[in-house]
């Protein structure tokens, strides 16, 4: 009898010991535990309120959507080298993986859809305007693999891509 009384009582010491430690390390832990993460216990704290003039009634994504490719101008110059430069990074994050990393449409990913990407120093993708391939990236081809991607990319970053791609030039 005595056996398990010390049994019970060096159990009960260690158990408290061992939530002593798990609630002293909750108190002192610098990120907080699942439980307390507002994610969990949502609308606990009040809605922010948006203020008024926020949401954009004309521009925008909306125009670019509702004007012809044809019509649509791009913001920089075709020359500028800096503009380039950063549309051939975004090209090798966004488009290579279709694509391909010499622009021929045998990307990784590209090299499993039916019909392959196009190649984008071909004749047919660098006499088409700016306009028509910014609207082309952004809200995909008809009867196409081009993903619409302006969800993906921002709207100036798509001008880049497209200033490098037409910094290409043709194929030879």
């Amino acid at each position: 009898m005595k056996r398990i009384v010390i049994l019970a009582l060096f159990v009960a010491v260690v158990l408290t010991a061992a939530y002593t430690v798990i609630t002293l390390y909750d108190t002192n832990l610098k990120v907080g535990r699942m439980w307390e993460t507002p994610a969990v216990r949502p609308h606990e704290q009040k809605l922010l309120i948006m203020e008024p003039g926020v949401i954009p009634f004309n521009g925008g994504e909306a125009a670019y959507r509702n004007t012809k490719g044809e019509d649509l101008i791009s913001p920089f110059k075709n020359d500028d080298s800096n503009v380039v430069a950063s549309g051939k990074s975004l090209y090798f994050t966004y488009c290579a993986q279709c694509h391909g990393k010499y622009h021929d449409g045998n990307g990784t990913v590209g090299q499993s859809f039916h019909p392959l990407p196009g190649d984008l120093q071909s004749d047919k993708v660098q006499s088409l305007p700016q306009g028509t391939l910014f609207k082309e990236i952004s809200y995909g081809v008809p009867n196409g693999r081009q993903p619409a991607l302006a969800t993906t990319i921002e709207v100036m970053d798509r001008w880049r891509i497209i200033a490098y791609v037409k910094s290409l030039g043709l194929r030879k």
